[in-house]
């Protein structure tokens, strides 16, 4: 007798291709803060938006990273 409870596996390859939209959208996001920081409080160099440009990118990378070592755990698990 089978549980209908029993979760369906996810699929990796969704998982996989929503990556790269995950990671634009959260360095898109920190880079137009930076900007805005940028035209709020005069700087020359521009430092607010590339600052926070990297921190995105750093954040995109851990966020990958999770989920990548998410999907090896399920797959490790078959």
């Amino acid at each position: 007798m089978e549980n209908p409870q029993k979760k369906k596996p996810r699929n990796k390859w969704l998982a996989l291709i929503n990556i790269p939209i995950q990671m634009g959208i959260i360095v898109f996001l920190f880079a137009y803060l930076g900007k805005w920081l940028d035209e709020k409080y005069t700087n020359p160099h521009r430092i607010y938006v590339k600052i926070l440009t990297m921190v995105g990118v750093v954040i995109a990378f851990y966020n990958i990273h999770r989920q990548l070592k998410e999907i090896n755990k399920i797959d490790d698990n078959k």
